[in-house]
């Protein structure tokens, strides 16, 4: 104990007094959480619409209004000339083209349906398949409008009438920052966690001192706890700040509890501190490391669940996200802050990260090699 109490001494010291690391730990997490859930919007606005109104009706002018107060679409032109919304397509000018035929109303009323015409512009999938989304729940909404108008009109048979009320469990306002944060703040965490590691060892082999510590009587299990705990109480240390800028500026406060949440983050950082500690032992320089540790995130970030469900992933993505110990943790915190989620709800996902800690710590400890 007495050795490994000087070797924590001496990584405190280093770490603390390189000030690029100390912006890092501190400064990076605090940045982008007051800025990334502002841009990642799962909402879609400011959609530019160009309506080609044959009809020219009162019907016709009822749907455009409704489609321009839903707050999701902007009238970028008004015209009778399909051709013409056409070129504001190809000029990027407009998103969507909906067409309304002539005699809109008439056979609206004559014969109770009439068609719509919308084109989507599909160059962004993600915006194309929203706005297409949209657009066509308004217009749905418009047609619940007119024949609840007819009903009360004498020639019309009263119809039965369903009105279905959905509630929406654990995000009732549906406000996505409610759904960012908790994922945002995994990724930074593992952030500080394994791309500082993976530099800590290697920056030992590049000045020089490691040849140093390999010729002293310290053992290697000593030696890797030494680069690991400085990091991991490190790493709760970000995820406490995190959770304060959650509440500060998001109002967004755990339903469940925080011990729940700190007891994952613990075993967690010691599955992601063990990787960065890995990668250390088998690079020889930091750029290798920091090539090796982005290229690692980067599969972390876009196979772990934050931006897209991991459901809809094709199989063998999906395989590949059990290896992710990302996605275990982005599920755990929205469990937790969102449903309230105990330890027996995050038993295997808790079971799965300690394997993960076990198999890359011990891997990290067989693979340094000490000489003495």
């Amino acid at each position: 104990m007495r050795v490994l109490l000087f070797l924590l001494q001496k990584e405190f010291r280093q770490i603390f007094r390189d000030t690029s690391i100390l912006r890092i730990i501190f400064l990076m997490p605090v940045m982008q959480l007051l800025v990334l859930p502002w841009a990642a919007d799962y909402e879609m606005k400011n959609i530019n619409i160009s309506v080609v109104d044959h009809d020219h009706s009162p019907y016709s002018r009822q749907l455009i209004s409704k489609i321009t107060a839903s707050g999701y679409f902007i009238l970028q032109d008004y015209t009778s000339s399909y051709n013409q919304s056409l070129v504001d397509i190809e000029k990027d000018k407009a998103d969507l083209i909906l067409e309304i035929p002539f005699s809109f109303e008439k056979n609206l009323v004559k014969e109770s349906e009439s068609k719509l015409f919308v084109a989507v512009n599909a160059i962004n999938g993600v915006k194309a398949n929203l706005g297409g989304a949209y657009l066509s729940t308004i217009i749905q909404d418009f047609n619940r409008q007119v024949r609840l108008q007819w009903i009360q009109l004498p020639r019309y048979n009263a119809e039965l009438n369903i009105e279905v009320v959905s509630s929406n469990w654990y995000n009732p306002q549906m406000n996505y920052k409610y759904f960012m944060v908790p994922g945002i703040l995994v990724i930074l965490v593992t952030m500080v966690g394994s791309f500082l590691a993976s530099l800590n060892i290697v920056k030992e082999k590049e000045i020089g001192t490691i040849e140093q510590i390999n010729v002293t009587p310290i053992k290697k299990y000593q030696f890797i706890l030494g680069k690991l705990i400085p990091f991991w109480i490190l790493g709760l240390l970000v995820l406490a700040i995190g959770l304060g800028i959650s509440r500060l500026f998001y109002g967004i406060i755990p339903a469940g509890s925080l011990f729940v949440i700190y007891g994952f983050a613990a075993v967690y950082l010691l599955a992601v501190l063990g990787l960065g500690l890995l990668i250390s032992t088998y690079t020889s320089t930091q750029q290798q490391a920091i090539l090796i540790s982005f290229f690692l995130m980067m599969i972390f970030i876009l196979l772990g669940g934050l931006y897209t469900s991991i459901d809809s992933m094709p199989q063998w993505a999906q395989m590949i996200t059990k290896a992710n110990p990302v996605s275990y943790f982005i599920e755990v915190m929205r469990m937790v802050v969102l449903k309230g989620s105990g330890f027996a709800d995050i038993k295997n996902q808790l079971l799965i990260v300690f394997g993960f800690a076990i198999l890359l710590n011990g891997w990290a400890v067989i693979s340094y090699r000490k000489r003495y």
